[in-house]
């Protein structure tokens, strides 16, 4: 590892190293109690890449392939916020390889984790204690069941491999502009200021990575990206939609053998969601006796009450679903949130200095419920738009009209009408699904439009009655303090918050009064929690340490009024199913 890095790492630790290089550019420390100025180290590459997911690691390697190819060099950096590659990515994904045909073909003879085919696929319609049996739309034959963070950790080291630095554990808090504006590098977070802003002993500031082109893989609602697109207004110049969002909920389960069927794949919709609320669940058998098990709840849902945890619970006593969990012990759970807007919210992804690839642009195929593959393609087509623009001369913007004729704009084009279809319901986005797909093949004359953002699909209080749901029995659902033990999520308790209320009044007079406090229950962490102050008043406490980086808040919020921002490198979830 570099050694500035590496400093870095072991000051975070506590762990004592030589001092750094001195560079020119100053840190201000945290905007909290004191203010105080640094020098960073800078280092310098030709690509840095922000992300080690697929997207991130498929646009290095094949910049490095394409090196090799022309017999040329480009030194290529990429950041990883987990403190290892795949530590934010839970197990339980049906992989469509047809981008990692493409990337590395021989991937079959080089002990990719990419065993269990695809054995069964079904599709349920659940009421309340029946599953009904419907055609099912999904297609995944050539599919494979897999643990995507294995993939990952396959691809970063594929990427080693090949000469691009991988660096785990280090949070792109900051973009950094030359004097034309042009986005020039990223920095890292400073490590080691407390609370009150003040340095601890393990203070190491922030390093500054420049490049000459930056590609932006943190996945959906990434904070960088999303201040590109904002400041570059990138939706309005791309197609001009406003991205929707879903909240999936995931638990990796160890079955009793006999209920154990490697590759069997089923999806459901209906109960326990509302009829008014999209999302559905999925089931997916691995090997080793493991099933990843979950519930996708889209985040324009109307209900204050509604709260995706308990749902997913509910959801886990429905006869059906119990009886395949009885006897079986959960190993892990997490959850992050989903791109949903597809074709119609893809944004002009190219900006002045570089790149958005992958779900930080929002290339998911909501009716496969797949984003590997397109987002892998995504980075492949960048790379190549990058390598040319720096070995050939011609421009990054070759990545955007690239994307517009490849099969991923096909592929999402011929999805655009199913996730709008259901704004109108779920009975007319059955029937509007079912037309689109047997009658029109996705090629119908019409591209339906997305409903409201989904922090503004929030009704008020007294439009609705509150939930009740059922308290969880331990032994197939379960508190929000056993689930996070389960996902192993641990940030430094001694540092300033990473998030933030742009209002801090906001919450007691706003949230509570008319949506009755709403974070409380979309956040799936319990991170946002009304409690009695000296006086007795209803107060927002903020529990950072228990967040699971999957961006509900800055994106359900009533009046994007929280703001999600990078903690420490290495904080956050810590995914180790296998």
């Amino acid at each position: 590892m570099h050694r500035v890095l590496r400093a870095a790492a072991a000051a975070a630790a506590g762990i004592a190293t030589a001092p750094a290089r001195r560079h020119r550019a100053p840190s201000w420390g945290a905007a909290t109690a004191r203010w105080f100025s640094v020098e960073r180290e800078a280092m310098s590459y030709d690509v840095v890449i922000v992300g080690a997911g697929p997207a991130g690691l498929a646009a290095a390697i094949r910049l490095k392939q394409l090196c090799r190819a022309a017999d040329t060099d480009l030194s290529v950096c990429v950041l990883e916020k987990g403190a290892e590659v795949g530590a934010h990515i839970l197990s339980g994904n049906v992989f469509e390889p047809r981008a990692l045909d493409e990337l590395i073909p021989k991937w079959r003879q080089e002990d990719a984790p990419i065993r269990v085919p695809v054995s069964s696929d079904k599709f349920w319609m659940l009421t309340k204690n029946k599953a009904w049996t419907l055609p099912s739309p999904f297609d995944n034959k050539g599919n494979y069941v897999i643990s995507l963070s294995q993939l990952v950790r396959w691809m970063s080291v594929k990427a080693e491999e090949l000469g691009v630095e991988v660096y785990p554990g280090f949070a792109a808090s900051e973009i950094l502009y030359d004097e034309n504006q042009i986005v020039a590098g990223v920095a890292t977070n400073d490590v080691g200021i407390a609370k009150d802003g003040s340095k601890r002993e393990t203070f190491q500031p922030g390093v500054e990575l420049r490049g000459r082109i930056i590609l932006l893989a943190e996945g959906c609602r990434g904070s960088l990206s999303e201040k590109i697109i904002t400041n570059h207004k990138l939706r309005e110049s791309g197609q001009g939609q406003h991205q929707t969002y879903a909240l999936g909920i995931k638990e990796v389960w160890e079955i009793e053998e006999g209920k154990h069927k490697p590759g069997s794949v089923v999806h459901t919709v209906g109960w326990p969601l509302d009829m008014k609320t999209y999302g559905g669940s999925f089931l997916y058998h691995l090997d080793d006796r493991q099933l990843a098990i979950g519930l996708v709840v889209a985040l324009n849902y109307r209900n204050p009450f509604l709260s995706p945890y308990d749902e997913f619970q509910k959801f886990k006593q429905h006869p059906a679903i119990r009886t395949l969990l009885e006897g079986g012990t959960v190993l892990q759970y997490g959850a992050r949130t989903l791109n949903e807007g597809g074709f119609q919210s893809i944004p002009n992804p190219v900006f002045p200095g570089g790149a958005i690839i992958g779900c930080s642009a929002g290339f998911l195929n909501v009716p496969k419920i797949k984003g590997s593959h397109t987002a892998m393609k995504s980075g492949m087509l960048a790379a190549e738009a990058t390598f040319k623009a720096l070995v050939e001369g011609s421009s990054i913007d070759l990545y955007w009209e690239n994307l517009k004729k490849s099969w991923i704009w096909d592929e999402l084009y011929r999805a655009r009408n199913y996730r709008p279809a259901f704004e109108y319901g779920f009975i007319p986005g059955m029937a509007l699904s079912a037309v689109e797909r047997y009658i029109f093949k996705g090629k119908s004359p019409f591209t339906l439009k997305h409903g409201k953002p989904d922090h503004e699909a929030t009704e008020m209080v007294n439009l609705h009655s509150p939930i009740s749901y059922p308290k969880p029995d331990g032994q197939v659902s379960f508190d929000v303090p056993s689930s996070l033990y389960r996902s192993n999520t641990n940030h430094e308790h001694d540092q300033p918050p990473h998030l933030r209320l742009r209002d801090p009044a906001v919450p007691e007079t706003v949230n509570l009064p008319q949506y009755a406090g709403p974070e409380s229950r979309y956040c799936p962490a319990r991170v946002y929690e009304y409690v009695s102050d000296e006086n007795g008043d209803p107060k927002l406490h903020i529990n950072a340490q228990n967040c699971l980086h999957c961006k509900a808040c800055d994106i359900k919020d009533p009046k994007q009024n929280i703001e999600w921002t990078v903690p420490e490198g290495g904080g956050g979830p810590g995914y180790t199913v296998m």
